[in-house]
């Protein structure tokens, strides 16, 4: 499973991200990659991880709108938390390749600055998560241990955890099929 988590990380560093030019840049040329050039202020669509060294470059920024930061965190467990029983709610399909980026951020920030502040911070949204994920976790073994589930449902999934649930079923299944015997193949 920590190999298949590290596989969606891998399409995610790859995946095409919008970025806004802080200032014009001429073209850049990587080892087979060319970005740019970049007009301040204008929009553009760049691999993940190029995205990210520019931005620590400070020639480019992450549109808000596409980061993780606390408030988008809080929305989601508030939104987790309202779902009727056996319900849950969508997701990105990038969600979790967000969160942790944003939880690493955050632990690094707060490490460099050695701020309570920060580490309160860190804090505070590492519980959000995992309260997140909790919830999020017992719908998805409540949904595998029920009888098959639709398409509707499944799409609310993210990838990573649509892994969890197809193991989960895998197992319930064969457990299921092993008790329900009624010891017809005793050892």
């Amino acid at each position: 499973m920590a190999a298949k988590i590290c596989t969606i990380d891998f399409c995610y560093e790859n995946s095409m991200v919008k970025i806004v030019a802080n200032r014009n840049c001429p073209e850049i040329k990587l080892a087979g990659l060319t970005v740019g050039p970049f007009d301040e202020g204008n929009e553009y669509e760049i691999y993940f991880w190029a995205a990210k060294e520019l931005a620590q470059a400070g020639l480019v920024h992450f549109r808000e709108e596409d980061m993780m930061d606390s408030t988008r965190i809080k929305k989601v467990n508030f939104k987790e938390g309202v779902q009727i029983p056996g319900q849950i709610s969508d997701l990105e399909g990038d969600f979790y390749p967000k969160l942790r980026r944003y939880l690493q951020d955050l632990k690094a920030q707060a490490t460099q600055s050695q701020q309570s502040e920060k580490f309160q911070e860190f804090d505070r949204a590492k519980q959000l998560a995992r309260d997140i994920v909790n919830s999020r976790l017992k719908k998805i073994v409540a949904l595998a241990a029920a009888p098959s589930q639709g398409e509707q449902v499944l799409k609310k999934l993210t990838i990573e955890e649509k892994i969890v649930y197809d193991q989960l079923v895998k197992i319930i299944s064969e457990w299921k099929a092993k008790i329900l015997e009624n010891g017809a193949d005793k050892q």
